[in-house]
């Protein structure tokens, strides 16, 4: 007969917490890695959020960078513009009070004539008064020389 060989138990203990110990550990290890895959995944939704308001906000100063530019070039125009219109409205003024002297001319000899012929008909009328005051005396004398025959 086959003499039984008796493992002590210490080492079958051992082996058994050994073997406890190496499942939890895998275990543990893999628990571990779920939860780091996991927070990876959680970082790369990060990053590409973070990679999208990027690009929209690098797009975004670009665009605005240009439109500076384009609103300095436009300002650059405008003043440009607005610089005519003054040379401009210095002309016109020009011109008004141009007109505006000839106008307060003619005025002034509209006026002189107005006067002129307000004089004409008031000797006018003096002369109808005379004329009449005359008409009345030979009317009354033809009359009296009449009445005297």
């Amino acid at each position: 007969m086959v003499d039984q060989v008796e493992l002590p138990k210490v080492n079958i203990a051992l082996v058994f917490i050994i073997c406890s110990f190496i499942c939890s550990s895998l275990g543990g290890l893999v628990w571990y890695a779920s939860n780091q895959a996991s927070i990876i995944a959680n970082l790369e939704e990060a990053v590409i959020k973070l990679a999208d308001q990027s690009n929209t906000s690098t797009t975004e100063k670009v665009n605005m960078v240009r439109d500076i530019s384009e609103n300095k070039d436009d300002i650059g125009e405008i003043v440009t513009i607005i610089s005519e219109i003054e040379e401009n409205v210095e002309v016109i003024v020009d011109i008004i009070s141009e007109i505006e002297a000839d106008s307060y001319n003619e005025t002034e000899k509209l006026w002189e004539q107005v006067e002129g012929i307000s004089v004409s008909i008031m000797r006018i009328v003096e002369l109808q008064q005379r004329v009449a005051l005359l008409e009345r005396t030979i009317n009354r004398r033809s009359t009296h020389g009449k009445q005297d025959n």
